[in-house]
């Protein structure tokens, strides 16, 4: 038994049959399209990705990084993604491979990928470090403002051979940012609390992409100063800072459930004012070209409140 064939025994533990491990090998000359150079570009993690030729087997290890590659274009190339990825319609169609915490590897090197997007903080270290040693091409991609989403769709069209399409989204993202910019540059600020998750209860910092939605629409994260990106707070910390409006995003696209805990609370102003906004997650939590309609959704929102003053 060669020295891959074990690897292959190793990891699976046990031996393969002659055609599948054949098939798993299929992935390992991908890694020569780096010499080839004829198409690169710098991921998030400042890594230099290049493909001999457009991608035509892709798989994405997030439901962002899926939703992202159909914004640029290369959906059709997309062979197969994770749980929880539903948007666009079609997306929900492809095969997935388990949760983004941990991947059926197996199954993704039966495909034989061409190109695996991955979710640096998102996917396990070790399943990453597997794939590359199989010599397959990796982009990591994890947007963290406005303008990484938008060169985001531009780069993924790069690597997918469709960039028209991925020139024109990211021209389309930059142009609505900047018209809700505009829009609320001047709006009179509204202190806000942003709940990523119930139990323990999570908000996010500066740092953090929701943050700049919460600024963009004129209103001022009251945790913005916390070391951690997404920390982990206590109720009384909410009391203490008693924000103006509550906005959360829910088990689900349209569970307010978590809103709803909090009228327990009548001294803070957000329930005093009935200011506890609801959010679809998918449009404001997944760093993707709909952050513009969740944007346009919390603006709204944050109107709403400047109203009931």
């Amino acid at each position: 038994m060669g020295r891959t064939a074990r690897f292959i025994t190793a990891l699976f533990g046990k031996a393969r049959p002659a055609g599948a491990l054949a098939c798993l090998l299929l992935t390992l000359p991908a890694g020569v399209a780096a010499e080839q150079g004829e198409r690169c570009v710098v991921d998030d993690a400042a890594r230099e990705v290049c493909l001999a030729a457009p991608a035509q087997r892709i798989i994405a290890l997030s439901p962002g990084a899926t939703e992202l590659m159909y914004a640029a274009g290369g959906g059709a190339q997309m062979v197969a993604a994770v749980n929880y990825s539903d948007y666009p319609p079609e997306a929900a169609a492809l095969p997935q491979l388990g949760s983004n915490r941990r991947v059926d590897m197996e199954a993704l090197l039966a495909l034989e990928p061409d190109l695996v997007l991955v979710w640096p903080t998102g996917n396990p270290p070790e399943q990453v470090a597997l794939l590359e040693r199989f010599g397959i091409p990796l982009y990591f991609t994890e947007p963290v403002s406005f303008e990484d989403v938008a060169t985001s769709l531009e780069r993924l069209a790069r690597l997918a051979g469709t960039e028209d399409v991925g020139a024109s989204a990211a021209q389309a993202f930059r142009d609505g940012i900047d018209a809700l910019r505009q829009r609320y540059a001047e709006a009179p600020p509204v202190p806000v609390f942003y709940q990523v998750w119930d139990e323990p209860i999570m908000t996010v910092n500066e740092t953090h992409l929701i943050h700049q939605v919460i600024a963009l629409c004129g209103g001022e994260n009251v945790f913005a100063a916390l070391p951690r990106r997404v920390p982990r707070i206590g109720v009384e910390s909410v009391l203490v800072r008693n924000p103006e409006a509550i906005v959360a995003g829910g088990m689900g696209e349209e569970n307010t459930d978590w809103l709803t805990d909090w009228r327990r609370y009548p001294s803070l102003t957000a329930v005093q004012r009935d200011n506890l906004f609801f959010v679809p997650p998918s449009r404001i939590q997944r760093p993707t070209p709909r952050l513009l309609q969740g944007g346009e959704i919390l603006c709204e929102h944050l109107e709403t409140a400047r109203a009931r003053r």
